[in-house]
């Protein structure tokens, strides 16, 4: 009984996942000229600037890419 219940309400499509359409609180409080004339900085990012560790993780992630490709390379 409760396996075809079960059944039938997966049939049924009550699960049906997210909205078609999202919303954007920035698209909602600016108009579309503000968003357009923002500067998207990497190394400044709201505010934070990439830090030491950051730059050396950034690295070590290079370094590791790499090795990995030089060892599917050569062996």
């Amino acid at each position: 009984g409760d396996y075809n219940q079960l059944g039938f309400n997966l049939r049924s499509n009550i699960f049906q996942g997210g909205p078609l359409k999202s919303q954007s609180l920035m698209k909602d409080s600016y108009t579309p000229d503000i968003i357009q004339k923002a500067i998207r900085d990497p190394k400044n990012w709201h505010g934070r600037r990439t830090d030491e560790l950051g730059k050396w993780h950034q690295k070590h992630a290079l370094n590791l890419n790499m090795q990995r490709a030089l060892e599917d390379k050569y062996g």
